[in-house]
Order: structure tokens, then sequence, then C-alpha cells
């Protein structure tokens, strides 16, 4: 049975290329495609993807973990790549291994084999211009600690015609490996992710989507989503609404959060 054992992604001029790695051979069929949600193979649930696109990756036969069930490869990455950023593993049922890719925007693709070693390359246009802003991430080191700051920036990539939905996008596909290992998270406070930013009179308004919760917590995803979005000139208040649409002050020039996002 072929297992996939990697899944990493690298910017070339004009394509990102994102590369599954295999031992044991290579799956006989490998089938990509456009979708509109991705769908966990088995359960039939959504799976939370961040991306304005996602290109939907089947292979068949393939297992992503050994004997024991352990998995072999990662179940979410990020990438800060142009139009790549990230991978989430929707499926490892029944020798059947599926990935989405969470573009951040819909090109042309091409899907080959490469052996010795075994691989899955999927050639990604990205020959457009984007800009460098910042994401704020959650510092859990720095929590642990207490040493502030909780949230620190790092840079992405983005889209120049729409930077805000841009940078809210790469905020839920999480940090990428190094950045883990420096001890960065998205803190999600159950939220799969955001509509919006509508900003107007110096106020971006978001809505949460999924859920709600600070579980108890002084920190919270308000923590990543104000920062975020105060680095554009048009945004100097932020206000986030629950996903039934409420926000504790949802008038005036201030920022503003549900309760549930109370500690």
């Amino acid at each position: 049975m072929p297992r996939l054992v990697g899944v990493r992604a690298a910017h070339h001029a004009g394509f990102d290329r994102v590369v599954l790695d295999f031992r044991g051979g290579l799956p006989s069929s490998v089938r990509a495609h456009y979708v509109k949600r991705l769908i966990a193979d088995g359960s039939g649930k959504k799976v939370r993807i961040a991306g304005r696109a996602i290109l939907s990756v089947r292979l068949e036969p393939a297992d992503a973990h050994d004997a024991s069930g352990s998995a072999t490869a990662p179940r979410r990455v990020a990438f800060p790549l142009p139009n790549v950023m990230t991978a989430v593993r929707a499926g490892d049922f029944e020798a059947v291994t599926t990935y989405g890719i969470g573009l951040a925007k819909r090109t042309p693709f091409h899907v080959f084999t490469l052996q010795d070693p075994d691989r899955v390359v999927v050639d990604i246009k990205a020959g457009f211009r984007t800009v460098p802003r910042k994401v704020f991430f959650f510092d859990q080191d720095n929590f642990v600690d207490n040493k502030p700051p909780f949230f620190v920036a790092r840079s992405r990539p983005v889209l120049p015609a729409t930077p805000a939905r841009g940078v809210l996008d790469r905020l839920f596909a999480g940090p990428v490996g190094s950045e883990r290992a420096d001890g960065l998270r998205l803190l999600r406070s159950r939220a799969t992710g955001v509509s919006g930013p509508d900003i107007s009179d110096g106020v971006a308004r978001v809505r949460m989507q999924g859920s709600c919760s600070s579980g108890g917590s002084t920190v919270t995803v308000a923590g990543e989503l104000m920062p975020t979005l105060r680095q554009f000139a048009s945004v100097d208040w932020v206000k986030i609404y629950d996903p039934q649409g409420d926000t504790e002050t949802p008038t005036g020039h201030s920022d503003s959060i549900p309760t549930c996002l109370e500690p």
C-alpha cells in the first residue's frame, strides 16, 4: 500500500508547487478538482479550511497512517506562498487519502507523478502580484511565561486588491511549521473562520463562523483579529460579532467583542 509520509510546498517562477511524498510506491489514481467546500471522507462533515478557493486531491490506493494507526503525514499544514496557504487532510479511509489545498485565488493547475523518490506533484499557477501584510498569532510560550506580547506579527503575501480579506484567510490558515516550533498558535476560540471584513467610517466588522467561546480565558481570537485589521489605514476600531450576529457595542467608534469572548 502506498503510504503518504510528507506534504511540502514551495514557490517557483509563476507557480506554487505542492509535493506529496510517498513510500511503498505511488497511488494508481490521482484526481484533483475544485470544490465549493471540503468534505470529510466517511463522515461527510465539512472540514475547516482557509482560502478563497479549494482544490481537492484524491489519492487511491493510499494511506496516511502506519500499521499502528499513527498518522504518517500532517493533518493540516500552512504555507506562506503567493497562492497556496494551507493543505488539510479530509480523509484517510479505506485506502483513500484526500487533501484540500486552500488557495488565495482559483487558477489553473497541473498534476503529475515522479519516482525515485515517489512523489505526487501539484503545480498551481501563481503568476500574480502580492503585497506583504502582517498577521498576528498567539504566542503560547510568552503567555505561559507571562511575558508580553502575547500576540506577535508575522508577514504573509496577500492580493493587493483585497488585503484585509487576505490577512484573515492567512490568519485562519495558521502559523507555518517554523512558527509553530517557536510557540506560535492560531487561537480560534472555536471559530472556523470569519466573514467580512466590512469596513466603513473607520470601523471594521467581522462575524465569527462556526461557534464562539473564550473557554474562560483572558486571551481569545480577538487578540489576533484586532491588530491584524488595525494595520490598515482605513481601520481604527474592530467590532467582532458572534455567529448569531451579536456584539456588545454594535454602534459607535469603539472596539467590541461578543459576550461569548468574555472570560
